[in-house]
């Protein structure tokens, strides 16, 4: 398996007269610190130091990931002040299904008493900015006029206790947005856009039995093969490669400057790899949102939820651009560049 891709190749597009109208997310209520990992064998010191997390969220024994997905999705219609008759369209981005089927999106349409179709989109930490893409396609072409995208996903359930390096660095939660079209004419779009994948890297981050390739037998189960496997350091070098190109890239083709971005909001994975990505963009550091620290890497949740805190704080207004990036598993990657 080639391990090192050489150049990052994906698929570059731009979709006019579509909005984002309103964001919601949730976390659930457990906080897991770092200290209460000491439990495990994991070092506090050693966490903060390579990753910057301090605490992640954990679901509870009875909650799924539609029920997380859920309690974004209706924050997010509240915020919008619409009812769920006006959605057209549910997409869920998760690698973390309640089930193998039905679909995770529709337990939540279910739940939502919505009548709209739906449907899931996995490409892991990527997976939102593949919803994203894919919802603002139906917007762009008049086919919708409203979409949820939900990325959540509950990583705890994925991850093995005694893997003492993986273990700490993920956490669950969810994340929503509601797509409409641009009615007022204020110019908000996807400028420019980029999805890639490069499946040749898709050992690096995986989990090993559970599919048709590999039945979760006994045996595999008694070695912990239904757990998620990471190769860090190659992960860590793909990561940092793929977001230095792909930002460059799209930034390039919509002809914008760095310095003109009002936000930046990557996947929360690794404080380093957003450091690095800070000094390769040449951005200003106080641009680019970090929440890392407070929930860990929550995969398909990651941007959706950080960008709600972005909304909420005001950070961003109608007009501002905006950078968003999300890499991981596959291996696959999404960048966007919306003006909001």
């Amino acid at each position: 398996m080639n391990k090192s891709p050489i150049s990052t190749r994906g698929r570059m597009g731009q979709l006019a007269g579509v909005q984002i109208t309103a964001t919601g997310s949730y976390v659930p209520e457990e906080v897991v610190t770092n200290e209460d990992l000491a439990a495990l064998g994991c070092d506090s010191e050693w966490i903060i130091r390579r990753t910057g997390i301090h605490a992640r969220r954990r679901a509870s024994e009875d909650q799924a990931t539609s029920d997380l997905c859920y309690e974004a999705a209706t924050r997010c219609i509240e915020e919008a002040e619409i009812t769920v008759d006006d959605i057209d369209l549910i997409i869920v981005a998760t690698m973390t299904p309640d089930h193998p089927t039905p679909s995770t999106a529709c337990h939540l349409q279910r739940r939502l008493g919505a009548v709209a179709p739906a449907m899931d989109v996995n490409a892991a930490c990527a997976g939102f900015m593949y919803g994203l893409i894919t919802g603002s396609q139906f917007i762009a072409t008049g086919n919708n006029q409203c979409v949820l995208v939900v990325g959540a996903d509950m990583m705890s359930s994925t991850v093995n206790p005694d893997d003492k390096k993986t273990y700490p660095l993920f956490g669950d939660a969810a994340g929503a947005v509601l797509l409409t079209p641009d009615t007022k004419n204020s110019g908000s779009s996807i400028v420019s856009y980029q999805m890639g994948s490069e499946g040749c890297g898709g050992e690096m981050l995986c989990i090993p039995a559970g599919g048709t390739r590999q039945e979760l037998t006994p045996d595999m189960h008694s070695q912990g093969k239904q757990f998620l496997a990471m190769d860090g350091r190659s992960v860590f070098k793909w990561a940092v490669r793929v977001f230095d190109e792909s930002a460059k890239q799209v930034l390039q083709q919509a002809d914008v400057d760095p310095s003109e971005l009002a936000a930046v909001v990557l996947h929360q994975a690794n404080q380093r790899i957003i450091d690095s990505a800070v000094s390769d963009l040449n951005v200003e550091r106080e641009k680019v949102f970090v929440n890392l620290d407070k929930y860990g890497n929550t995969s398909g949740a990651s941007i959706p939820l950080a960008l709600d805190e972005v909304v909420r704080e005001g950070t961003i207004k109608r007009g501002d651009l905006v950078l968003l990036c999300g890499f991981g598993a596959g291996l696959a990657w999404g960048t966007a560049l919306l003006r909001w």
